[in-house]
């Protein structure tokens, strides 16, 4: 019975001791890997975060495991995720395995049922997203676009005819094209 509730004092004093050293190491190592590692999360960003916290819990409490093997592990995962977010600025090809493109879910007042199906997102959740933004007629949206991290955002009609901020966004005809079926 006592092994549930208390091993040894040499295991407290080694999750106490190694905890804090891994803490610093991943600290240390996130801000030496920039800003991007901490930004707002795509899919691949969510799987280096998880990643990363379960190779500090597996530090934390395997008596196995050295700091020195989970210091590495995390500086391969940071560095992988360098490695893929310096290539994804470089490469479309890269940043669209990786994070997707941009979704129209409304577009000019009239949602794009295709889109919402295929994104997996309700009218109602659009109709949040336009609420939030202090939108009270969908008649005064241009557009409403799911990012590639998830959220939702919201372009007012009062924006101007200029829809630069909306190429790229799968459903968005470029200028002089034809339209998008993705719209119908």
């Amino acid at each position: 019975m006592e092994l549930i509730f208390f091993s040894s004092w040499e295991s407290l004093i080694r999750t106490l001791v190694v905890g804090l050293l891994a803490y610093v190491v991943l600290v240390v190592f996130l801000r030496l890997s920039g800003k991007r590692t901490l930004s707002k999360m795509n899919a691949f960003d969510l799987v280096v975060t998880v990643a990363l916290g379960s190779t500090l819990a597996t530090v934390l409490l395997t008596k196995d495991v050295p700091l020195a093997d989970g210091a590495l592990a995390f500086a391969l995962l940071i560095g992988l995720q360098f490695v893929v977010t310096w290539s994804s600025v470089r490469a479309k090809w890269v940043r669209q395995a990786v994070t997707g493109d941009p979704v129209m879910l409304m577009y000019r007042g009239e949602f794009l049922p295709a889109a919402l199906r295929q994104a997996r997102v309700t009218e109602a959740e659009v109709q949040a997203a336009v609420r939030a933004a202090g939108i009270g007629s969908l008649g005064q949206v241009k557009a409403v676009v799911l990012e590639t991290d998830g959220s939702i955002n919201v372009v007012g009609a009062d924006a101007g005819e200029d829809e630069s901020s909306l190429i790229g966004v799968v459903g968005h005809a470029e200028p002089g094209a034809a339209p998008d079926p993705a719209r119908r």
